[in-house]
């Protein structure tokens, strides 16, 4: 059988606006309405099309933003023309030599590269990256800031629905009121739902300490709750629970490094920081070595990023995965497709079971593209 050729010959950009529900969506430094996401058509020789996509949180969240992703792709794009779509290390050595940084946009570009492998192999993105331990991974919930009350009506509402981790947003008000909602959420819901306090890097350190002494009886996880890595090396040995680095883990070295130095115990890891697939699957080996929990996001998204971060979350070691966060429930609506989307239900995230990442786009619900290179 001769297999179909993956070199590729063309790419398109296109851009969707995706608007939070209610208007906001809302953490301790930063808060968005709507963001424009952008969605990356890598075509090969053969005619086979991939797709990736980059939605980053805004312009305040992280040094990321939409623009930046747009211009960035720009540059990228020429660069990885004329490449086999499927020699993932190739194209992501290429992209970090065509262009320094910018990881975010180099994602879109090598999600949609496995897409185009998986589709040329007629296998899952999941079954190239290892093999997946289940067709369904757990999900959880961030809760936005709201009174003690509220809070807990909605975690008892969540946990009903069959979420067993819940991340309460905390920073960017009295630690005092942080406490509060902590501790009517941990006497509302069951024993055992997981807990977290993520202050999104809003937190001092001395804000760190308070709310960890205030909480010291209630099992729970700190995640990201100061904002630079030295920060948290002040926390090591004080605090009275476990920490989790989100904004703070950029690259392999970073995980590594927390590694070594006892500096977390966790990890809430992100698709476009590290840069796509490639870089994310190294990322899972290194915690699987060293036997550190994390959980496999994005930023923000449709349901490109949702099955990329549900096939990678599915290959992790069933002990160290802590689920799946995707925005699907944050939203009022995403960029049109023609398979099922990958919805919620029951605290879990279905796993594509088509070949690539298993999603299918309406092309034309997306509008003209913004942006193209070679021959498409």
């Amino acid at each position: 059988m001769t297999r179909l050729d993956t070199t590729i010959v063309g790419a398109r950009v296109f851009r969707f606006p995706l608007r939070a529900v209610g208007g906001l969506y809302k953490m301790s430094v930063s808060h968005v309405t709507e963001i424009d996401t952008h969605i990356v058509e890598l075509v090969t020789a053969s005619g086979l099309r991939g797709y990736g996509e980059v939605c980053p949180l805004g312009p305040a969240y992280q040094p990321e933003h939409a623009a930046g992703a747009f211009a960035a792709l720009g540059e990228l794009l020429p660069a990885v023309l004329g490449l086999d779509a499927t020699q993932t290390g190739l194209v992501n050595h290429r992209m970090d030599t065509s262009l320094n940084g910018h990881n975010y946009a180099k994602s879109a570009i090598d999600v949609a590269c496995w897409d185009l492998w998986g589709k040329a192999d007629d296998r899952t993105v999941g079954a190239l990256l290892g093999g997946a331990h289940t067709d369904r991974v757990a999900t959880y919930w961030g809760l936005m800031p709201d009174t003690a009350e509220g809070t807990a009506a909605k975690a008892v509402e969540l946990v009903a629905e069959g979420y067993r981790r819940l991340q309460l947003k905390t920073g960017g008000r009295p630690v005092a009121d942080d406490v509060a909602c902590m501790r009517a959420v941990a006497e509302a819901v069951p024993a055992g739902t997981k807990l977290l306090a993520d202050a999104n890097r809003g937190w001092t350190v001395r804000d760190a300490l308070e709310f960890s002494v205030a909480c010291a009886d209630i099992p729970l996880v700190l995640e990201q709750p100061c904002r630079t890595y030295e920060e948290h090396r002040q926390l090591q040995s004080k605090v009275a629970h476990p920490v989790f680095l989100d904004e703070s883990t950029v690259d392999v070295a970073t995980v590594a490094r927390v590694g070594v130095e006892g500096v977390a115990q966790g990890f809430g890891m992100k698709l476009s920081r590290v840069g796509g697939l490639t870089k994310l699957r190294a990322v899972r080996d290194v915690c699987d070595a060293l036997r550190l929990p994390l959980t496999i996001d994005d930023t923000w998204g449709g349901d490109l990023v949702a099955a990329a971060t549900v096939h990678m979350g599915s290959t992790v070691d069933p002990l160290l995965y802590e689920g799946t966060w995707t925005s699907w429930r944050y939203m009022d609506e995403s960029y049109p497709t023609s398979t099922e989307p990958i919805a919620p239900s029951g605290g879990t995230l279905r796993v594509p079971s088509g070949p690539g990442l298993g999603v299918e786009l309406d092309l034309d619900g997306l509008g003209r593209p913004v942006l193209e290179a070679g021959s498409v």
